[in-house]
């Protein structure tokens, strides 16, 4: 009997016929450092032959003082849209053709996008609770509408983080088709974030007052912490590209002591 539960991604992202759609929504803290992993993982896709990623990022925050340092911003770019100063300096620096949406993510954004907003990948790095909620019922409602490969919504990827401690976890909005296995017990389903742990997400309390320095802001969020999801979470994507399955679905990690649990996907 085969005991390894293994999830094997859609094949839509081992051999596409367009570059694979993704919106990552957020541009702060992991969301910047996430950007520039995607634009690295990109860059190493095209490499091996694979069409890619297209990506938009959505986010309608201005760069402030207590943004440089811990974020990847300069003083130069204080007063700009984060997400409009990241994508321009990602098409620059890797010839890409990406976009910046500069509105917060809703169903009323996205339904004035070309398409709608649909991609093929989802990943938020968002700072609230109710925003992780209103992003799982937005993909949910466009999963029902959308049927054709260029654009289906095949996963969803939620980071997030306290001062020391975050986490990244993997979620599929529909079965994702397995292939027959003697080695592995395919799991087709990954469960969203908002489900799994709705209640110990609704008695969270959100605090997303804007820091007025570096100092405050670290006294919230930990210089690495961000850094250290974006750059795992990333890994947890490339290895889908890459291997072409998984036996995690995220993880939680605590930089405070430096432990790492990964999450199974069954």
């Amino acid at each position: 009997m085969n005991t390894q539960a293994m999830h094997f991604a859609a094949n839509y992202l081992i051999d596409p016929t367009n570059p694979i759609t993704l919106n990552l929504i957020g541009a702060g803290g992991t969301g910047s450092q996430m950007l520039t992993a995607l634009a690295r993982m990109n860059h190493s896709l095209l490499a091996l032959g694979h069409t890619g990623l297209q990506l938009q990022l959505f986010d309608d925050d201005r760069i402030t003082e207590a943004n440089l340092g811990r974020q990847l911003f300069a003083q130069s770019e204080l007063g700009l849209y984060k997400s409009v100063a990241l994508i321009n300096r990602i098409n620059r620096f890797f010839g890409t053709n990406w976009k910046a949406v500069p509105e917060r993510f809703t169903s009323d954004t996205i339904n004035r996008l070309p398409d709608n907003g649909r991609a093929n990948i989802f990943v938020s790095c968002v700072d609230t609770v109710q925003a992780r909620f209103d992003i799982a019922t937005a993909i949910k409602h466009m999963a029902k509408q959308n049927n054709y490969n260029r654009n289906k919504l095949l996963y969803w990827m939620d980071t997030g983080n306290a001062q020391h401690t975050g986490q990244a976890l993997l979620s599929t909005l529909s079965p994702i088709h397995q292939p027959n296995s003697k080695l592995y017990r395919t799991v087709a389903e990954l469960p969203l974030i908002t489900e799994e742990f709705k209640t110990l997400l609704e008695a969270q309390t959100d605090n997303n007052e804007p820091s007025c320095s570096l100092a405050e802001a670290l006294d919230k969020q930990d210089l690495f912490i961000n850094s250290t999801i974006a750059g795992m979470g990333a890994s947890l994507l490339w290895n889908l590209f890459r291997n072409g399955m998984t036996e995690n679905r995220g993880f939680f990690i605590n930089l405070h002591d430096f432990r790492t649990q990964p999450l199974k996907v069954g």
